[in-house]
């Protein structure tokens, strides 16, 4: 018995880089058993060989030591049993019927095509277990896309409008900080995944969920209406200011940036009294959200020069006395080691499985608390096919004679 919410399940994960791995992380640390499937003939999963690395030597830019593991490894990698298998090996084929048997899920993130290529896909994984939910990653869905319908996070930002959506109105296109694009995927291959799983309480049956990265990433733009915006004359790209929302933007301080949000009434006005200019909460420039949206230029402006020449804690201070949202503006580094999501595990320190914490890393937890069960990201990343004994053999009953052979016929 366990507190851990989807203890029990056990999920096959056939994910590399990043968009799958992400998804089978959280399905880890919600408690299932994750069984990563990686190929022996090609070093395993992709991010095994990411840069920067860790050992006992700390951080390095390349390995010094064959048990170095890459920082991404190290992240993704966490909770999970990593087993070797050739998929493209003819043998592996009874193997792999092995593994799905009693799984509950399979993830995939593979090119079109690829599974049909190695005899597995979803048509095929049904027969051999209907019950299995089937979830696939890809750029542009199942059915495949333009091109070789091959994708990264750069093309699907590029293709779903959103690096259009910041930056100033006369500069070029902005890439998002952060692989918004293979980070949002497994999100909603996630909600799939476990939906699937509630459904095939009722029913019996598994089925296939296919969530693609252009259009998860594409429906959020859409949660904007920026078309609307562009047809009422309302600029899609404003910089670091939201004149829509005026007050609202990022602002100089004479040692960093803030942000600022203050579009109703209240906080606009509070934002006025903050800066010394109470009476400008009725002024009919100011007083009304509509008014400031037609004055937003000159209202920010008034702002900016009041904010760019006092320190951020004092501007802070200012703004909270008044009850209006302001927050510093803070390097990542900073950000992830906030007591806050550090305490609730939101942020996790990364340790390597054999030297500990030898640099001082952090790494994604599963940012949902629960009241009643657990969820964590405690287990150190594997070695690739670090567990193929503890799967193989103990989980499903291979012989040590079996395990010999398919070592020496490269299937594991």
């Amino acid at each position: 018995m366990t507190d851990q919410p989807l203890a029990g399940r056990t999920v096959i994960d056939l994910t590399t880089a990043l968009a799958g791995p992400y998804a089978t992380l959280l399905l880890a640390g919600l408690g299932a058993t994750v069984i990563k499937v990686e190929n022996p003939a090609t070093g395993g999963d992709s991010s095994r060989n990411n840069a920067p690395y860790v050992g006992r030597d700390g951080l390095n830019l390349a390995r010094r030591h064959d048990d170095d593991l890459s920082v991404s490894m190290l992240l993704r990698g966490r909770n999970k049993l990593s087993v070797t298998l050739d998929l493209k090996n003819p043998r592996s084929h009874a193997v792999f019927t092995d593994l799905v048997r009693d799984a509950d899920v399979l993830v995939e993130n593979y090119s079109p095509g690829v599974t049909d290529r190695l005899g597995i896909s979803y048509e095929r994984v049904r027969e051999l277990n209907p019950r299995l939910v089937y979830t696939s990653i890809s750029g542009f869905g199942a059915q495949g896309g333009p091109g070789s319908g091959k994708a990264m996070d750069s093309i699907i930002q590029a293709l779903s409008g959103v690096m259009m959506t910041a930056g100033e109105p006369d500069e070029g296109p902005v890439r998002f900080g952060l692989p918004i694009g293979d980070l949002l995927a497994p999100l909603f291959a996630v909600i799939g995944t476990v939906s699937a799983l509630l459904q095939a309480e009722h029913t019996g049956e598994g089925q296939h969920v296919d969530v693609s990265m252009l259009g998860a990433l594409t429906s959020l733009v859409a949660c904007e209406p920026f078309d609307a915006f562009e047809a009422v004359g309302l600029p899609q790209r404003t910089g670091s200011m939201v004149p829509r929302l005026a007050p609202f933007g990022i602002l100089p301080a004479a040692d960093g940036h803030l942000a600022l949000c203050a579009p109703t009434d209240a906080f606009a006005h509070g934002v006025l009294r903050a800066i010394g200019r109470p009476e400008l909460a009725e002024d009919d420039r100011y007083r009304t959200r509509d008014q400031r949206v037609r004055a937003a230029d000159e209202l920010h402006e008034l702002i900016r020069d009041w904010c760019r020449t006092r320190p951020l804690a004092e501007i802070l201070a200012a703004f909270t006395a008044e009850g209006v949202p302001a927050a510093e503006v803070r390097e990542p580094r900073d950000a992830v080691r906030d007591p806050l999501v550090l305490a609730r595990e939101e942020v996790v320190p990364l340790r390597h499985p054999r030297h500990g914490a030898v640099a001082d890393l952090a790494g994604t937890g599963v940012p949902i608390r629960f009241s009643a069960a657990r969820v964590s990201l405690d287990r150190p990343a594997p070695g690739l096919g670090e567990h193929n004994e503890h799967v193989y053999r103990d989980l499903l009953g291979y012989t040590e004679e079996q395990l010999a052979e398919l070592v020496s016929e490269a299937v594991i």
